[in-house]
């Protein structure tokens, strides 16, 4: 079984996953999702202080693993696609830097054009 990059999912149009991942990121860099994790490790504190049950504490303890693990997956998942949009642009620089110098077939120009494969997609 093969994994694909999110980018490369779907076809051109946005599947339900990425758009629940993109707004799940802009939730996850707003103040209130700040304020819900500051309360979620207040009450983990609070738990010790007061000296809770067991059970309360392994409670505080898994939620915040369980919000760590969610956002390290989002945390990738926008990386990805911020890395597949950086590229996608550097690549249509290096094109159009190519076909501006077609006639020239110096070794940098050379280089380039090796650089982005373009013999590869035609």
């Amino acid at each position: 079984m093969t994994f694909k990059n999110p980018v490369h999912r779907g076809g051109p149009r946005r599947g339900r996953f990425e758009q629940f991942a993109e707004y799940a990121s802009n939730f996850t860099s707003s103040p209130v999702f700040f304020l819900i994790c500051l309360v979620l490790v207040g009450f983990f504190v609070a738990a010790h202080a007061a000296r809770l049950p067991v059970e309360l504490l392994l409670l505080a303890g898994e939620s915040m693993t369980a919000v760590t693990l969610l956002l390290l997956a989002l945390l990738k998942n926008a990386e990805m696609r911020a890395e597949h949009a950086v590229q996608r642009k550097l690549d249509a620089v290096a094109r159009a830097l190519v076909e501006m110098n077609k006639d020239d077939r110096s070794p940098a120009f050379e280089d380039l054009r090796n650089s982005i494969r373009m013999e590869e997609e035609t």
